[in-house]
This record gives C-alpha cells, structure tokens and sequence, in this order.
C-alpha cells in the first residue's frame, strides 16, 4: 500500500540497473574516421603513394596523399554529422514515471523505476516499465509500438499476480506503450533490456551488418584495378627488357605508368558524389546515416512496409455511418477539419437528422478525450495533430476519431447544454461505455457508446426521421446486417444509444434508444497512393507486414493498390507453420503479411535475400527494428520512431512521409547511374594516359609527358568535370525501368570494352597529334605541348559523351547540367593558363601553340565523337 522504500529502491537500482535501452555499440569517431581507409581503391593510393615516395616522386605521392585526406575528412564528416544529428534526434522513451514510494505518490525519472515499484497510471503518460496491472478504471493502452495495432488496448486488472509478462496480455502494461484513457496502478515487472521492447532492442546485437552491393562493386572495381596495374608493370618492364634496356629502368618505368594508371580521383568522386546526394535527401526530409546506403536504395526489389503510421496516417478516422433508415458516407481523413457528410450521393446536413445529432452527442459526451483548435501543445503526445487545417487531440485514438466526426458537423462537448454526473468507464466484460448527465432544463440522461451487438441487446427502441420507434426483429436485423458490411470492408464499428432517466439517482443502461453506428478504419496516407503506383511501375514489389488484422491489412493494401486479386495473405499463424523453402516460395505470392510479431518480420526479410533480392524495411514501432536492422536498406520514421528503431536503420525518414522514401529510391537509381558515367569517364582518361605513355616508349618515341604535365591532365580532368558528372540529373525513364540485379559488375551492359576501346582512341589521338606536330615544328616542348593539350581536350569532350550510355554527343542534351559547362570551361581555363600564360610555361615546360597547331588539334580530337555519335544515330534508326 506503501510502495516501496528509498532504501529499497536504491538497493533494486544497484541489483537491476538503471531503467534504460542500451543504445548498442557506439562508434567513435576515431573508427568512422578509420573506417574510411577500408575499402581496396583506397589501399591502392596508399601503397601509390608509398611507391611514388620510394621513386622521389615527392610532387606526385604529395598529390595523391592530399585527395587520399580530403576524401576521408569528407567521409568522415558526412557520417560524424550524421551520428550527431540522430543523437539530437534520440529522446527517452518515458523522462519521468510517477511512483509510489514511502507511502507517496512522486514523480521521478523513468531510468530509476525499479521491480517492484507501484506505477500510477493516467491518461496521456508513458509507461516506463512492463508491469502488471493492480487496479484498472477505464484504462487503455496504445501499443502499436509494439505490437502494429492502431486500435488501443483495453486494460483490466490482473486476477493473480503472475510476473511472466509476454506480449498482448490485457492485464499488463509495456515499457514505451502510451496510456490513451482511464487510469490505474501496476506494479513494475521487468525494467530496462528486461523489458519487452529491451528483448528486441537486443535483438539487433545478433544481427550483422552486411557491405553494401555498392561497397561489393567498388572493391570488385579496386580488384580490378589492381590486377590491371600489375599487367601494367609486367608487360611494360617485360617488352622494355626484351628490346634491350636496363632491367632496373624498365622495372621503374613500368611501375611508374602502373601508379599513373590509377585513378587518384574516382574514391573521391565517389564520397563526394554520395555526399552531396545525401544533402538532396536531406533537404527532402530524410536523413541517410551511411553515404552507400544511398546507391542500395537504387537496387531495392522489394519494399516491406510496415503499415501503421507508415502506409496509414495512425489516426483512426470515421469513414461511415449507420442509422436503421440509412447509410451516410464520411469524407476526410484523420484530423481534418474539413469533411462532409453523404448520403445517396448527395451532401447533407447531419445536424437535420435526429438519429445524426444523437450519434454526434453521444460521441462527444462519452468520452475522456479531448480535441482543441488553436496553437501546439508543449510535450503532446503522439496523437496529436502537427499540421494546419487540423483537428489538435489527445486522448485514445477510437474516441479522437468520434469527436473530429461531431466536430465536422460543428458539434463540439464545450458547446453542449449537459452537465457530466457520472460515469461507468468502458468495461470489457460489459463492452460498452456510459455517461449519466444533466442537462440546462433539469432533465437526466444516460448516453452509452459500445460493441453493437452487446448494446442492440440493452435496446427496446430506436430513433426514425419521424421520432421514437420500437425496436422490431425486422430493425435488428437491418442493423446487425449493416454491423456486418461494415466489419467485413475491416471497420471497426460502435454503436450508440441513450434513454431518459427518471430521477437524478437513476443509473440504468437498458430499455435504450438505438441512435445508429459508426465504422472508423485508420486510413492510407495521402502520398501513399503515388508512391505505390510508382514503385510498381519501377517493377518494386511492395509488401504490407503488419500485427494488424488479417481484414484490416487486406483492406488497406487493397485500397492503396498494393493487393490484387489473386495475391496470398499470409497471416503470422500460418508463417509459424512454413518451413524457410516454403516461406521463400510464399514472399513472391504474398503482398500482405498480418498479425505478425518482430521475429516473423525478421524471417520474412531474410527469406527475400536468401533469393539474391535486395529489401528495404520501413517502420516506426519498436517491433521493427530487427527486421529494419536485417533489411539492406532499414527506413524509420523520424516523428514517430522509436530511439531503437532510428539505431536500426540506414535512413531516417524526418517528416514520416512514404513519399520520401520513393525519392530516397529515385535518387539511389540516379547516383548509381552517374558513378557508372564518372567511372567510365575517369577509367577511359585513364587508360588514354597509360596508352599514350606506353606506346609511345615501344615504337621509340621521346617521352611523350612530363611528370608535372601528367600531374597537370590529372587535376584538370580527374577533379570538377568527374564530379559535376555525378550531378547529372535524373533520366527520364530512371523509374520506368527494373531494378538492377545485386550481383551486376559495375562494368555490366557492356561498359568495360566501351571505357577499354575509347581509352584506346583517347591514346591514339595523342599520339597522332604529338607526331603530327613533332614533325612539323621539330619541337619536342611544342609536341608534348600539342599531347598536353590534345589529351585534356579529348577528355573534356568525352565527358559530355558520358552522359549518356545509348546516345552520342549529337543527340545529348549538354545544357541540361550547368555545373558539368562550369566545370568543363574552368578545366578549360586552367589548361589555357598552362600553355599561354609565360610564368607557368616553365612550371609545364609548355610552348604557346599557333592558330594552326590548334585547328589540327580540334580536327583529331572532335573527329572520333562526331563519327560516334553518327554511329549511334544510325544504329538508333535501324533499331526502330
């Protein structure tokens, strides 16, 4: 009766711990910051570098070091901001819990509830425990956190004092779960990682986290490179030494064109590339933890969705009513203030039917909650409406949905003429709810709201356009069938009825008046319609996993286009029955999973990866972090999110909306899109560098480019022209078209002979201009000049070919991508200042070249695109 002691308590917090979440491994900046150095294209600089330090290429080893530490401090930052924005964003599941202790009631902080504590319970608090339920007056529970259900729980007080608190029982309460109405006293069972959202927060330890199909395809890439570059070396020094040349020259003349061989640049096009597609979502409303899972979002074949509060609004909203003469349909969704009322296709005014008015009072009267207009409430819960145009609430989310209904008719409690006197709280033996008023004349009322069914039977009349009316079989009957309709379209329905008292000390509930009924359903959100029919025209398959009711879900996923006929609904009892083969045949034939618990949701992830598909979860409950941790790709909700599930996830999504993840998914298509471009672009300049180096030694030639010029066509093409080609805009058919297998190489549709035969013409233009103007001016600082020039100026037209993979540079828009003009005339700049400015001419040993020597060089480097894009226009009109 007392509660317990201070003594005690401290001496439970020293034995159980504080009453927290662990948040799981933190990472330190020093890992993120390590981490960065990870991947194979990295290691390759680095050694690069090493060997360039070795050789007394200080200048080079310099330049390579320099973009090796800009791209990790840009990693780097990218997800230490990140860890610190979803720190802001993290808040205790409940900041106080008011106890009793040493005989009295108290608030204290949530993390020292300890077993055995005496919780008080009321309307609008958190439950900072799993405890079991000692007293209950009306007391219900929102649990969809847990458990998927928008529809509150009803409480009642446990019969015996049993502590093995398993999910769903109705004589408990759950740490995190929200109290919606009524109040009561429960004693603490299970605190902190004990809890029932504890035991699937540390279900996300046992879970590991997987490289990205991007990270797969840039090691793979790395591998590649590596492999290329040892060719390199080896066919080099091999040839170098067969024509007669010192071993050890040729040994460091192949090394030297293996180091030049690789792309310095393409890591730090790549972080830079993810970088700033993560500011684009970000500025979209959802926050991207790791820089890759941008690109996996590209691949997603499959879309788990939660459905409460992610495909539906959580707002249970009235859509019908029922009175014995006729049906009205209700328009409007969740809070909105805006709603009309129709009936035969027609608006109506509801407050001319007397059976409406009734139905309107009963709701607002019957009720312990409450709705407002007007400025935000401070520390709300999180029903409450956000948003202009809306309905505030707070309260329990069946009751909430009966008083935005009355309020659109403009019937409002603080309006009413009625004094409240008594009350008996909802009672699930009783299923039903009653209110004993007054009203300003003197006259004495009850009004009760409950299951339809239970209250028919307390009925002996019902109200008609043309007054009171007994209730005949051939009524009941009429309105046990609309219940029916109503429950089989997944409503859930109450009915509502009212009687005059005799007396003020009359407490009857029967021989009622039958007003009519209300069906409410938590509906689709707005942008949730869109974003399933463009995921379905990507060719994304969408499933619906929920806890909730197998009808419910159906209905829903059929409302949103998300179920067909012919689809399988799978429900969690049926799952439990299938073995891992079955339940991977049964993900391709279902589109809606219902009355799941968190381990269904997570088998039903891995059954979909198991077949090489790629899945991203969405979800806000703390029942979907360990199938959102498993996903390639966890989504959580920012508003409505659990902490546990935000650790989970790769993306946040800040402002809950289903449409962002459709953009998130867009925008994963398009950066991977433009990483193949840069890759091409950055790999064939490559390539043309190597060629031009190489070929030039085996027939003879003078050394074609000096070490400052590389370092020179380097900065100029491998820096701004690869990055503004990873801000290409989007195709126009980038969401018309299927996903991308998750083993695809980065070189598939035949990349790697296209970046290997254009590579080849980069090499050979270079070669014919130096030996073109080698012979005419007899000048070798002119012809390496005249390679200089020809090398950068074929690159920079590459890049605007690179735009595209199935069209050539007559048929490209150029002008679609500003920065990409920016960057090409700034590349531009730099190589006239090279050539034509007299203090860097000694830096470059460079010559101003004449008019002349420039139209030849403008001839060979325009040719080969001119003629490509001829090619590709006739292939593009024989094809059609």
């Amino acid at each position: 009766e007392r509660g317990l002691t201070s003594a005690q308590a401290g001496s439970l917090l020293l034995k159980y711990g504080e009453n927290r979440l662990t948040n799981g491994k933190k990472i330190s900046p020093l890992k993120i910051f390590t981490s960065q150095f990870k991947d194979i294209l990295m290691l390759i600089l680095i050694a690069s570098t090493v060997i360039s330090v070795i050789m007394g290429e200080i200048t080079e080893a310099v330049s390579i070091l320099t973009i090796i530490l800009l791209n990790s401090l840009l990693g780097f930052f990218q997800e230490y901001r990140t860890e610190r924005t979803l720190e802001a964003l993290k808040k205790m599941s409940a900041p106080n819990a008011i106890v009793l202790r040493d005989g009295i009631v108290c608030s204290i902080p949530a993390a020292e509830v300890v077993p055995n504590d005496i919780i008080m319970l009321k309307q609008g608090n958190k439950v900072p425990a799993d405890a079991i339920i000692v007293e209950a007056m009306g007391l219900a529970c929102d649990e969809s956190l847990l458990s998927g259900e928008s529809v509150s729980s009803e409480k009642t007080a446990a019969q015996s004092l049993d502590f093995d608190i398993k999910p769903g029982r109705s004589d408990a309460v759950y740490m995190g779960t929200l109290v919606t109405k009524g109040k009561g006293k429960a004693i603490a069972v299970s605190t902190g990682m004990s809890t029932q959202m504890g035991k699937i927060a540390s279900m996300l330890d046992e879970i590991e986290e997987e490289p990205t199909p991007l990270q797969q395809r840039l090691d793979q890439l790395g591998k590649f490179i590596g492999i290329g570059c040892l060719a390199i070396c080896a066919v080099v020094s091999g040839a170098g030494i067969l024509k007669g040349f010192p071993v050890f020259d040729m040994l460091i003349t192949g090394i030297s064109l293996a180091v030049a061989a690789v792309p310095e640049g393409l890591p730090a096009v790549v972080t830079i590339s993810l970088a700033l597609a993560v500011r684009r979502i970000l500025a979209r409303n959802a926050l991207v933890k790791k820089l890759h899972a941008v690109e996996t979002l590209g691949c997603t074949n499959v879309i788990c969705s939660d459905k409460t509060g992610t495909l539906t609004e959580n707002k249970m909203t009235v859509k019908q009513i029922c009175t014995p003469e006729y049906s009205i349909e209700v328009t409007g969704n969740g809070y909105q203030k805006k709603g009309e009322f129709i009936c035969d296709n027609a608006k109506i005014n509801p407050n001319s039917s007397p059976a409406l008015k009734m139905i309107f009072e009963i709701s607002c009267l019957c009720s312990s909650s409450q709705i407002y207009s007007g400025g935000r409430q401070k520390n709300r819960d999180r029903s409450c409406s956000r948003l202009k145009g809306e309905w505030n609430v707070s309260g329990e989310p069946t009751e909430t949905a009966l008083l935005v209904m009355a309020a659109k008719a403009n019937v409002l409690a603080e309006d009413m003429p009625y004094i409240k006197l008594d009350e008996m709280p909802f009672d699930s033996s009783k299923k039903r709810m009653s209110v004993f008023v007054k009203d300003n004349r003197g006259g004495h009322f009850v009004f009760v709201k409950g299951a339809p069914d239970m209250l028919l039977e307390r009925c002996a009349f019902y109200i008609s356009e043309n007054g009171i009316k007994p209730l005949t079989k051939a009524i009941q009957k009429k309105i046990t069938e609309q219940n029916n309709n109503m429950a089989q379209n997944a409503l859930r329905v109450l009915g509502f009825a009212y009687k005059p008292l005799a007396s003020a000390d009359d407490r009857t509930d029967d021989n009622l008046i039958f007003a009519g009924l209300a069906g409410m359903i938590d509906p689709p959100r707005p942008e949730a319609y869109e974003a399933v029919r463009v995921c379905k025209k990507a060719k994304i398959k969408i499933i619906m996993i929920t806890g909730d009711h197998r009808l419910t879900a159906q209905a829903v996923a059929k409302e949103l286009g998300i179920f067909t006929d012919g689809d399988r609904i799978v429900t969690g009892a049926e799952l439990d029955g299938l073995s891992e083969q079955e339940l991977e045949k049964a993900v391709c034939e279902t589109t809606v999973f219902a009355r799941v618990n968190p381990s269904h949701k997570l088998r039903i992830v891995k059954a979909i990866k198991r077949q090489g598909l790629v899945a991203a979860m969405t979800g806000d409950g703390v029942n979907d972090a360990p199938a959102v941790k498993e996903a390639d790709i966890g989504v959580s909700m920012g508003e409505s999110g659990t902490d546990v599930t935000k650790e989970a996830a790769s993306i946040i999504l800040l402002d809950d909306n289903f449409a962002t993840l459709v953009a998130a998914v867009e925008e994963g298509r398009v950066i991977y899109g433009n990483i193949r471009k840069f890759i091409r672009y950055l790999l064939s300049c490559n390539i043309g560098e190597v060629l031009t180096m190489f070929a030039g030694m085996l027939v003879g030639m003078p050394v074609i480019l000096l070490p400052m010029q590389i370092l020179l066509i380097n900065l100029v093409t491998d820096g701004l022209p690869a990055i503004a080609l990873g801000l290409e805009p989007a195709e126009k058919n980038v969401m018309s078209i299927p996903p991308r297998s998750k083993g695809d190489s980065i070189f598939s549709g035949g990349l790697l002979p296209t970046i290997i035969f254009r590579g080849c013409l980069i090499g050979l233009s270079t070669l014919a201009a130096f030996s073109i103007i080698y012979k005419s001016s007899h000048d070798l600082d002119t012809a390496r000049t005249a390679a200089m020039v020809t090398l950068i100026a074929t690159q920079l037209f590459h890049v605007f070919e690179c735009k595209s993979e199935t069209k050539g540079l007559l048929s490209i828009n150029i002008f679609n991508n500003i920065k990409l003009i920016l960057a090409v005339l700034c590349s531009a700049a730099a190589l006239y200042a090279a050539v034509y400015m007299p203090v860097l001419q000694p830096v470059f040993k460079s010559k101003p070249l004449s008019s002349e020597q420039l139209l030849a060089i403008l001839i060979i480097t325009a040719i080969i695109p001119l003629l490509n894009s001829i090619y590709m226009l006739l292939k593009k009109g024989k094809t059609q």
